[in-house]
């Protein structure tokens, strides 16, 4: 009997762990590994709190904008810390074995934390329509209290619903194998050891994909059109390209992340491979974390000045 699996009635062996393979067809690789993902987790905890100790320190960067960064910033260190650890654990120690509520509890905070990614990319993109479209009323919309309940409201937002439909997916039995052929427990992986018909759960998980998803993503495709809208109706080449100089970096992160995730979960059961969850799922919660602090730090002037002064202050 393989190890994490028990036998019940009728033969039929019923798991009691489960083993993350991750990168384990890659043996003569993971000392390598484990120091790339050492120096990944290294780059995302400093870039994002260093991005979170600007927003609180510079006066310049006491607006909405950088509070929802700082937000954001924040999140990014808490997605990845759900998931690194465990992975630099599995290859230093080469022990894959994680128990039945570690996993769960893993796929919940992994679920609540996209949700809450969703959300507030979307009030992020709110943030930037109110400040180009309606410049004049942008301090008495986005006031310290609106920006508060946005805030928590992304946060809070997706915990009630990713809890059940984490316990939903391990009401399930699982049997036979105890292998997921992954490095973390994610939805795909984890339905595929399911026993028996998962139809009815596969289509839950469409149908909180599609709102946790498909929502959000609306609500920013709706304010950047609005924002274009605007910013070509501006006079001067320069004023259209500051304009678009505050969105780009938001716009390339919305990009990066919405279009992993959507090709994860939204995509249809017959195209999902192990290897290409594995590519995506690590674009999506790792490499583009590693990122963002980059995208938004080089493309912006505000926090390279700050970052100057913070350096170089006497």
């Amino acid at each position: 009997m393989k190890h994490g699996l028990k036998k019940t009635d009728g033969n039929v062996s019923t798991v009691m762990q489960f083993v993350l393979l991750g990168f384990s067809e890659l043996s003569d690789l993971q000392g390598f590994l484990f120091g790339v993902f050492s120096i990944i987790y290294m780059i995302i905890v400093t870039g994002n709190s260093l991005i979170i100790i600007l927003t609180r320190l510079d006066p310049a960067l006491q607006k909405p904008m950088y509070f929802f960064l700082a937000n954001f910033s924040f999140l990014e260190i808490c997605y990845v810390s759900v998931t690194l650890p465990r992975i630099l654990v599995n290859l230093w120690t080469q022990d894959r074995s994680i128990s039945l509520v570690a996993c769960a509890t893993q796929m919940c905070f992994l679920l609540m934390l996209g949700a809450t990614e969703c959300f507030l990319l979307a009030v992020m993109a709110y943030d930037r329509y109110v400040a180009i479209c309606h410049p004049l009323h942008y301090s008495v919309v986005m006031n310290q209290k609106m920006c508060v309940q946005l805030a928590v409201g992304s946060w809070l937002i997706g915990i009630p619903v990713q809890i059940g439909q984490t316990a939903q997916i391990f009401s399930l039995r699982f049997c036979n194998s105890n292998q997921i052929n992954h490095f973390c427990c994610d939805i795909p992986p984890i339905l595929k050891l399911a026993c028996g018909d998962t139809f009815a759960h596969e289509v839950s998980v469409y149908i909180v994909a599609i709102f946790f998803v498909t929502v959000p993503f609306t609500l920013i495709l709706i304010s950047y059109g609005k924002i274009v809208s605007t910013i070509l109706k501006l006079p001067t080449a320069s004023g259209r390209a500051k304009a678009f100089s505050t969105c780009s970096s938001h716009l390339l992160v919305v990009l990066l992340f919405f279009g992993s995730a959507t090709i994860t979960y939204l995509r249809p059961k017959s195209k999902h491979s192990a290897e290409t969850d594995k590519l995506l799922s690590l674009f999506y919660m790792i490499i583009t974390p590693m990122f963002n602090p980059m995208i938004y730090s080089l493309r912006n002037k505000d926090v390279i000045a700050a970052l100057r002064k913070l350096l170089f202050k006497k």
